[in-house]
């Protein structure tokens, strides 16, 4: 099946990530940090098909080199937290053959990256991992965020615009300082970039499918913008297709195993509302095409003949269960006063939206639950490694210090992994577990409360089905029985004339 996954992000020091570190990872290679004075090694990394570094004509050769590359931008980038490079990452297709992939890839590179300036380092990955499902084919691109001057010399990110006064003078703020903005040299960090990189790319997949003679296609649209009703499942990478391919449950997983359960939920209520509704247009359409005035003309009429229709098969009334139906079904229509075909349509449509309603805020309470789920495991896992952190702080010396550090790198890597997480993707400052537990049990009980409104709807719904194909089969003998009874007449009059 056609994929489309298509992410940019950025790779900086605020991070605690390298240039040199992430280019050696995706490219399988050993490579020395001049930076950090350490050596990241990823030599013995599989499933690397193809690696290449992409120049624009004014770059210097000895770019070509991965190491002398990324160290020439480490050392540019002065700032602790400066931001070194974008990283893509961009699913490839198993529609396509290996070499098609990495013609495609490279095509992208150059035509939409290279082109605009930029250094990029591809690397083409397909995971050789049999009896784990899948194949995964995809490429890693690594882009230089720093523009080139004409002599190949490293230009600037951005470039002051100091405010003027009405006579043409810098303004200063209160502390005296000139006012200015910031202005972005290139428009590689801008939205509507990144959209034309994903409608490109789209397209460029496309046509390959196209020239192929395939009819699959990918989009670069989010559900909504297709107009398809339906919650997209996650990404969830090689590492978690591993784990479970191997039994293990992951918060991917089971998110994705949620989303498909609800959409085929989803599929399923609508399927019904538009049977419903198909069948109330067909008895609209029936009725208006014939002028037998003997036939029921409201679903309670329908309803009760239906019922005698099966006495008279059976011969005889005593079945307790079919006069309970009976009942059942006549009291629902006339409580909510049923006259015609159209109450019983606005009826339905009316139920069915209550319940797709309610399930659509049971969904969104299930986000922020899971939501909630992830911060109170990070806060727990800090609280659990702060008191590592704190001893850390009290030890002053640079040698003790670094020692202490080496001896605790596991938990003190993990509380800042999961200090930075909570940051910069949840925007979270300070803990506080005790009220996002709170706001969790409120949630879940809000989440049963809606649940339990959603059943009677359900049930309701189901009531309404029940009567429709009662109604049908009513109806279908109905017109059986006024077609035998013209036949019938039509044979007497037939042996009339013949006499």
């Amino acid at each position: 099946m056609a994929l489309y996954h298509f992410h940019v992000g950025q790779i900086g020091r605020a991070g605690g990530q390298s240039a040199i570190a992430s280019a050696a990872y995706r490219a399988g290679e050993e490579l020395y940090s001049e930076y950090y004075g350490e050596t990241s090694d990823y030599t013995r990394k599989g499933g690397i098909m193809y690696t290449e570094i992409f120049l624009p004509p004014n770059a210097p050769p000895e770019y070509h080199d991965r190491q002398t590359l990324w160290n020439a931008v480490e050392e540019v980038e002065k700032h602790k937290k400066a931001q070194l490079a974008y990283s893509f990452d961009i699913a490839l297709q198993n529609e396509l053959s290996p070499e098609e992939n990495i013609a495609l890839a490279k095509q992208f590179v150059q035509e939409h990256l290279v082109s605009k300036g930029m250094i990029a380092d591809l690397a083409v990955h397909e995971p050789d991992k049999p009896g784990e499902g899948i194949p995964n084919p995809h490429f890693h691109v690594m882009t230089t965020m720093r523009p080139l001057n004409p002599d190949g010399s490293w230009g600037s990110k951005q470039h002051r615009e100091y405010i003027l006064d009405e006579n043409g003078n810098r303004q200063k703020d209160e502390n005296g300082n000139y006012i200015f903005n910031a202005v972005h040299t290139t428009d590689w960090h801008t939205p509507e970039t990144l959209i034309h990189w994903r409608e490109a790319w789209c397209r460029m997949v496309n046509e390959a499918f196209e020239r192929k003679g395939l009819t699959v296609r990918i989009d670069h649209r989010s559900f909504e913008e297709q107009g398809i009703d339906q919650i997209p499942t996650v990404h969830e990478g090689p590492q978690v297709r591993k784990m479970e391919a191997r039994g293990i449950h992951t918060e991917k997983g089971d998110k994705n195993r949620w989303i498909r359960a609800t959409n085929k939920l989803i599929a399923a209520l609508k399927e019904k509302v538009h049977s419903i509704q198909d069948w109330i247009t067909e008895q609209k359409a029936k009725r208006t095409q014939t002028k037998e005035v003997s036939m029921p003309v409201t679903p309670i009429d329908w309803i009760r003949l239906y019922y005698k229709q099966q006495e008279k098969k059976a011969g005889s009334f005593d079945n307790e269960k079919a006069l309970k139906e009976m009942t059942f079904c006549v009291r629902l229509l006339e409580k909510n006063n049923i006259q015609t075909m159209e109450d019983l349509e606005k009826l339905t449509h009316s139920v069915s939206s209550q319940a797709s309603d309610i399930l659509a805020e049971s969904r969104e309470m299930d986000n922020q639950i899971r939501k909630l789920d992830t911060m109170i495991q990070l806060g727990e896992i800090m609280e659990e490694t702060k008191p590592v952190i704190e001893q850390m702080n009290t030890i002053h010396w640079k040698i003790p210090r670094e020692k202490f550090r080496a001896k605790n790198k596991d938990k003190i890597d993990q509380y800042q992994m999961t200090k930075r997480t909570l940051k910069e993707k949840y925007g979270v400052t300070k803990l506080t577990l005790t009220a996002w537990k709170q706001k969790k049990s409120q949630l879940l009980q809000q989440k049963n409360d809606l649940l339990e409104k959603h059943k009677p709807l359900r049930a309701k719904t189901n009531q309404l089905i029940m009567i429709q194909y009662r109604i049908e089969e009513a109806e279908r003998a109905a017109n059986k029985d006024r077609d035998h009874q013209r036949q019938i007449v039509k044979n007497r009059k037939r042996d009339r004339q013949e006499r």
